[in-house]
């Protein structure tokens, strides 16, 4: 998204060539090839532990750190690979979303017109909530030192990125259509005089 956003706004008269489908093929299969390598590494380095005492996951779903709990082997070598390899992934795409978005706010400062230039921030504030949201919790649940580390903090904290923000991302791309904007407007309103009568 940030990239196609920066495609949009930087090179708009370029955009239907820079942005063609084999380009969004490559784009979409490069995410699912680095996703799937490192969890590949992550399953197969996690079933060289041992695991001799409960077998009950104290969390919502099989993530790496409650099962790295669970070993009674030694994990240090998984939590230096999950913090490497989530450390890279997260940090690399989130410069990545960094640097576009800084070119793309470059671009729009250039802009004369302000109208010109509420439209082009209007198309990326939607992307840079939902990147935000996201990787904020992620980079707090995954870049954490052990020693900090507690299940039931990283619980509450998965519910977010893995059910809560999910569910919001059709509500935040969608207040860029006016109708619902208006609608939301309106729902705020009655909400604040319901509010006020009281």
């Amino acid at each position: 998204m940030a990239y196609d956003r920066y495609m949009a706004i930087c090179n708009p008269l370029l955009y239907p060539v820079l942005m063609s489908r084999k380009v969004c093929v490559w784009l979409v299969a490069g995410s699912y090839l680095t996703g799937g390598m490192s969890s590949f590494m992550h399953t197969y380095f996690t079933f060289r532990l041992s695991f001799c005492n409960s077998n009950v996951i104290n969390h919502f779903f099989c993530d790496i750190p409650p099962l790295l709990a669970l070993s009674c082997s030694n994990t240090h070598f998984n939590e230096i690979l999950l913090f490497a390899l989530c450390g890279f992934i997260q940090t690399s795409t989130f410069v990545f979303i960094l640097i576009s978005y800084a070119c793309i706010l470059c671009t729009i400062l250039r802009i004369h017109s302000a109208e010109g230039r509420h439209k082009a921030f209007s198309t990326c504030t939607s992307h840079l909530t939902a990147v935000t949201l996201y990787y904020g919790t992620l980079l707090f649940t995954y870049l954490r030192p052990s020693s900090s580390y507690t299940l039931d903090t990283d619980k509450i904290i998965s519910v977010f990125y893995t059910v809560i923000f999910p569910m919001l991302n059709p509500l935040i791309y969608s207040l860029r259509n006016e109708e619902v904007k208006d609608t939301l407007g309106k729902i705020l309103r009655r909400k604040v005089m319901v509010l006020r009568g009281r």
